[in-house]
C-alpha cells in the first residue's frame, strides 16, 4: 500500500494589528514633525519606539490615538490602519471604542477624583456594571498598592502610584492596543523596574498589544519583542530587540556603552556624527 506524503500547510503571514504607512504630521499648518513615518505592530507584541527628545515619538502616538486635532496638529499624508480599517481621520472617542487607549506622558490622572473614580472614568465607553467591577478588581491585582488608596484623591498619590493608576485606567477600557508614553518618566529605578514588570505581565496575561515610547532604552528593550528608532521625524533603524541590543550604534547612543564597554553620554558625541552614522 502506497503512503502519500502529507500536504505541507502554507502559513499565511499575519496582518499587523496596527500599520502606519508613510505618515506626515504638520502642526499649525507650518511645522512638519513626522516625515514619512512607517511602522507595524503585530497582535500580542510589545513594540518599543525609541529616540531622543524631539524625534517625534509622542507625536506618533497622538496621531494614532486621534488627539492631534486638540493640539493644532493633523496627519497630512499617508495612512494609519488598525485591524484592517483606516483610522487617521477618526475622533479620539471613536479610537477608544475601536480598542486603542493611550496612557499620556506625565501621568495625567484626574487629580480631583479618587482612585476608584479614575478607574471608572477609564471604562466610560462600557455599559456592564458587573464587568466594570470585575475589571477594577483585576486592576487592583496588578497594582495592590492602589487597593489601600482607592478612596484617596489622585492628586495626593505619589508619582509611582499615579503611573500605576494611569495604566490601570487604560486597562479599564479593555484595550486591544495600549499606547504607553514614557511610563518611566520621573520615577525611581526600583519603581521603574516594578512598573515595567507589570507592563510585561499585562501583555502576557491580558493579551494586550503594547506600543511603548520610552527614553529608558535599556528597560524598554528588556521587555519588547521589536524596536524602532526615530531621528528627526523618521525611522532610522528597526529590528528584533535581540539584534538591537547587539547593534554597536544602539549600544553607544541608546544604551550608553561604547565598543569597549565604557559608559558614554549623548553630550560626548556631536549630533552630526550620530546622524551620519544612522543614515550611512
Amino acid at each position: 500500500m502506497e503512503h502519500t506524503q502529507p500536504t505541507e500547510q502554507v502559513t499565511e503571514p499575519k496582518e499587523p494589528i496596527l500599520s502606519l504607512n508613510n505618515i506626515e504630521v504638520i502642526y499649525d499648518d507650518v511645522i512638519l514633525v513626522l516625515k514619512g513615518m512607517s511602522l507595524v505592530v503585530y497582535e500580542g507584541q510589545i513594540v518599543a519606539l525609541l529616540g531622543a527628545n524631539g524625534a517625534g515619538k509622542s507625536t506618533t502616538l497622538k496621531a494614532i490615538s486621534g488627539i492631534l486635532k486638540g493640539e493644532e496638529g493633523k496627519v497630512t499624508d499617508g495612512s494609519i490602519t488598525f485591524m484592517g480599517d483606516r483610522i487617521d481621520n477618526t475622533d479620539p472617542e471613536g479610537i477608544v471604542r475601536r480598542g486603542i487607549f493611550q496612557v499620556m506622558e506625565g501621568r495625567r490622572v484626574f487629580d480631583d477624583l479618587n482612585v476608584d473614580e479614575n478607574l471608572i472614568a477609564g471604562a466610560h465607553t462600557r455599559n456592564s456594571r458587573a464587568e466594570i467591577k470585575q475589571d477594577m478588581e483585576m486592576v487592583f491585582e496588578y497594582f495592590p498598592r492602589l487597593t489601600e488608596r482607592r478612596h484617596t484623591l489622585a492628586g495626593y498619590l505619589s508619582g509611582g502610584e499615579q503611573q500605576m493608576l494611569a495604566i490601570g485606567r487604560a486597562l479599564m477600557a479593555r484595550p486591544k492596543l495600549m499606547l504607553l508614553d514614557e511610563p518611566s518618566l520621573g520615577l525611581a529605578p526600583l519603581l521603574v523596574k516594578e512598573i515595567f514588570g507589570i507592563i510585561q505581565r499585562i501583555n502576557r496575561e491580558e493579551k494586550t498589544t503594547i506600543l511603548l515610547v520610552e527614553q529608558n532604552a535599556r528597560m524598554a528593550l528588556s521587555i519588547a519583542d521589536y524596536g524602532y528608532i526615530m531621528e528627526n521625524g523618521k525611522i532610522v533603524l528597526d529590528d528584533p530587540v535581540e539584534k538591537l541590543r547587539e547593534n554597536e550604534d544602539v549600544k553607544e547612543f541608546y544604551l550608553g556603552l561604547s565598543k569597549v564597554g565604557e559608559k558614554k553620554s549623548y553630550r560626548d558625541v556631536k549630533h552630526y556624527r550620530r546622524r551620519k552614522r544612522w543614515l550611512s
